[in-house]
């Protein structure tokens, strides 16, 4: 009985080292390593191509997908059917695959009339290519102003837009649907107390997370009716962009400049990576090191096993 004992148990051993507690490609934070990506200004997980992440340069027709474990593109889309743009400075996913892009920055402090998004399908095969997108006319109710936040609620495909103040900014929303016929305008809804450079909503949609230089602020959604619910740590620097992972449990932080960083943090009310109970447990916010929850759960696998090789071997005794 040896022989079939030592191969039950050399199965077991291996099932319980090997059982996995989740795994997100980025979510441990990478690097963007291609050249051509040198002012990083918006950043989306895709859910059509998971572990793949969109982001812009500010005046480029190309959206890049970059993948999450490596930090190397894999698929460059250029966009057909618009104009030149002035100042793209965020990305977001919304229904059914569909990526808007916000046109909407403004550096000489908003004086542009009229901003712009463009929405395109994700496309379903990653390689080079061009893809026709739909230009959205876009104005403020209240005035043109800069902006570099551009949230689609994951779930109704609304399109907001949180302007870029120092002293604070405003969460606008957008009609139901947008028309590529005529002027979109954008209502104010809510205070943000924040200088934002970039928002996400959570992939339930039940959070919305705002970044800036400094620091950013999570909020419930409540259908729009936003209640501030606490503080997130964000690297230091031009600190551009930031998303939630596919499952929701990281945040993405990401910067611009050449070879730029994009940081993993626990995202607020995830469970921690580390196990601790709280937000950002990981210290500094890289996402680095040994995730303890695998460990956990492969140590209770393993435990079970050995509980079991024990009582097996003295089954296999009595025989």
């Amino acid at each position: 009985m040896r022989r079939p004992f030592a191969l039950l148990a050399a199965a077991l051993l291996a099932g319980a080292v090997a059982t996995p507690a989740h795994a997100v490609d980025g979510d441990k934070g990478f690097t963007i390593r291609d050249p051509r990506i040198t002012e990083s200004s918006g950043l989306a997980a895709s859910r059509l191509h998971p572990g793949i992440y969109w982001t812009h340069n500010d005046q480029d027709t190309s959206l890049y997908a970059v993948d999450g474990k490596t930090g190397e593109t894999v698929a460059r889309v250029t966009l057909s059917g618009v104009g030149t743009p002035r100042d793209m400075e965020a990305i977001s996913i919304g229904p059914d695959n569909r990526i808007y892009v916000g046109d909407i920055g403004d550096n000489f402090g908003g004086k542009w009339p009229n901003v712009w998004i463009y929405e395109l399908p994700e496309p379903t095969e990653l390689k080079d290519q061009t893809v026709k997108a739909t230009q959205y006319v876009v104005k403020y109710a209240d005035g043109p102003r800069d902006a570099e936040s551009l949230v689609v609620h994951p779930k109704t495909g609304r399109v907001y837009i949180i302007d870029k103040n120092e002293e604070g900014g405003h969460l606008y929303e957008g009609p139901a649907q947008l028309s590529a016929s005529g002027t979109n305008v954008f209502e104010p809804t809510a205070a943000v107390d924040l200088w934002a450079t970039d928002a996400a909503f959570s992939p339930d949609g039940r959070q919305l997370t705002v970044r800036g230089y400094l620091g950013g602020l999570y909020y419930d959604w409540n259908d729009g009716k936003i209640a501030r619910k606490g503080r997130i740590s964000v690297p230091l620097g031009q600190g551009e962009s930031v998303t939630y992972t596919v499952d929701g449990r990281k945040l993405l932080l990401g910067m611009e400049g050449t070879g730029s960083a994009v940081k993993a943090e626990d995202a607020p009310g995830a469970t921690p990576s580390t196990g601790s109970g709280s937000p950002s447990a990981s210290g500094d916010g890289t996402g680095g090191g040994t995730d303890s929850g695998t460990l956990k759960i492969g140590g209770a696998a393993l435990l079970v096993a050995v509980v079991a090789l024990f009582g097996l071997r003295k089954l296999f005794r009595r025989g």
